[in-house]
């Protein structure tokens, strides 16, 4: 079952730790989600919302359950959930994914035989699975949309670290992982 707008309409925290485990889908290439972080609005200075709503995060004041897809450093296109009631910024960046279905098509999307490799990191899952700007903006609760989440299993140990990539003056404790993942981002 796909998740639904009140699985999204939540704390950014409380979303990135609810959705490990759950399946990533896109054009049957499916993944395990092991890793996220959670990020939220003027009072988080690592988010792309903490100067204000502008053209590029627009998204992260909408709706939950959007997705929202941004370009990295003008090479990596990044994967995020909007999150919380609408005018409330929040988003959950997807990390990592442990490969299911699809590792084929992944494969040859990210030019490597090693699975290990596919999905390790967020510039990586996009690329394995295809995402990029075209899905900026489309409902991932809805019907037609190209990337779902859905329910699935469980992670059986849940650990919160630092966000990576965050200076430390703005560092909180809003990575989630699936603890014995082999499959998080390197």
């Amino acid at each position: 079952m796909t998740l639904n707008k009140s699985f999204y309409c939540r704390d950014p925290s409380e979303v990135a730790r609810d959705i490990l485990g759950k399946k990533l889908v896109k054009n049957g290439l499916t993944g395990k989600i092991v890793e996220t972080e959670a990020y939220y609005g003027e009072d988080d200075p690592a988010s792309h919302a903490y100067n204000g709503k502008t053209n590029r995060n627009r998204l992260m004041f909408g709706e939950p359950g959007r997705v929202y897809v941004y370009l990295c450093y003008g090479m990596y296109h990044l994967l995020n959930f909007t999150t919380r009631e609408e005018g409330k910024p929040g988003a959950v960046l997807i990390r990592a994914v442990e490969p299911l279905q699809g590792l084929e098509s992944m494969k040859t999307n990210r030019n490597t035989s090693r699975k290990e490799n596919l999905t390790t990191g967020p510039g990586k899952l996009t690329e394995a699975f295809g995402i990029d700007k075209e899905e900026n903006g489309e409902d991932a609760t809805g019907e037609g949309s190209p990337i779902k989440v859905k329910e699935w299993k469980n992670c059986d140990e849940i650990q919160r670290t630092k966000r990576i990539g965050v200076s430390e003056e703005h560092e909180r404790n809003l990575r989630f992982v699936c603890k014995d993942s082999d499959f998080l981002s390197r």
